[in-house]
């Protein structure tokens, strides 16, 4: 189920260990590329990149991963896996949605909503979850939107608006799932103070295949108050962050010398070149 769509953990000085206690967690994991800088690593036929680089930020519950797990035993089992050295935000329990749900912070910081239910809804077992919360909160429907639009094979596959009892305005969006390049995303609003919002430590990945392709994304997500970063990252108007990257990037930096020298023109860069990369 690999997508051209994934996302990228900066874990700066742990992608090994994050990369092995990953594949302990969930199983069904091997990887696929490794340096120094980066390792590709595959859970359920999945993509995760894990890169040992960025700022200092740290990954926070604004981008969660929601794990869609058949038997209460098999969400149980990656719970208690994932609360050592980790932290609970919602406690494993039964609620209206789901007969065992609980959502926990692992010890690197990265936080999964792990669900029992069927798969037939949510084919992909990782859906990378975005909460519009801080400047950002009451945005979500926006968001979603704007993302469906602009890439192609998407679709909204729903929206769910907080009920009366609910714990937030009604205006605000409690669940909305979505894909974006037949990868499968969800979102939702939380007016809460949580005291986080979205950071470049949890990005999303695009790999394409032409310049006109990169040129697009690139134009519209740094349009309207998004900014153009570098090296091919790009944080868009609600803050989101992005690579937008060719597709054969992580080809031309198998060969150690050659690598050397790609590496070298991408931090020449905001907006990555094709052209100019595979000539280095």
């Amino acid at each position: 189920m690999n997508s051209s769509i994934h996302p990228c953990l900066c874990l700066i000085g742990k992608i090994a260990e994050a990369t092995d206690f990953y594949i302990h967690v969930f199983g069904e994991g091997r990887i696929t590329q490794k340096s120094d800088l980066v390792i590709v690593l595959e859970l359920s036929g999945q993509k995760f990149m894990l890169l040992n680089d960025g700022l200092q930020s740290k990954p926070n519950p604004a981008i969660s991963f929601m794990v869609t797990s058949e038997t209460e035993e098999e969400t149980e089992l990656y719970w208690n896996k994932l609360i050592k050295e980790g932290m609970s935000l919602m406690p494993l329990d039964a609620y209206d949605w789901s007969k065992k749900y609980g959502w926990v912070q692992d010890k690197y910081g990265v936080s999964w909503q792990l669900y029992t239910g069927s798969r037939q809804d949510t084919p992909q077992k990782f859906c990378p979850t975005l909460m519009f919360t801080a400047a950002s909160a009451g945005r979500a429907a926006e968001a979603v939107r704007f993302y469906t639009q602009l890439y192609p094979n998407s679709r909204i596959e729903g929206m769910l608006n907080y009920g009366e009892n609910d714990h937030d305005k009604p205006s605000l969006i409690k669940h909305a799932q979505f894909k974006i390049k037949d990868y499968t995303m969800m979102a939702m609003d939380s007016s809460a103070k949580h005291g986080f919002a979205f950071n470049e430590a949890i990005s999303l990945v695009v790999e394409c295949d032409t310049q006109a392709e990169i040129d697009r994304y690139w134009d519209k997500l740094s349009d309207n108050g998004g900014q153009e970063v570098a090296c091919g990252w790009v944080t868009d108007k609600f803050g989101l962050s992005w690579q937008i990257i060719p597709a054969q990037l992580i080809d031309l930096m198998k060969e150690p010398e050659r690598a050397k020298r790609v590496l070298n023109k991408v931090m020449q860069m905001k907006k990555l070149i094709t052209a100019e990369l595979e000539n280095a």
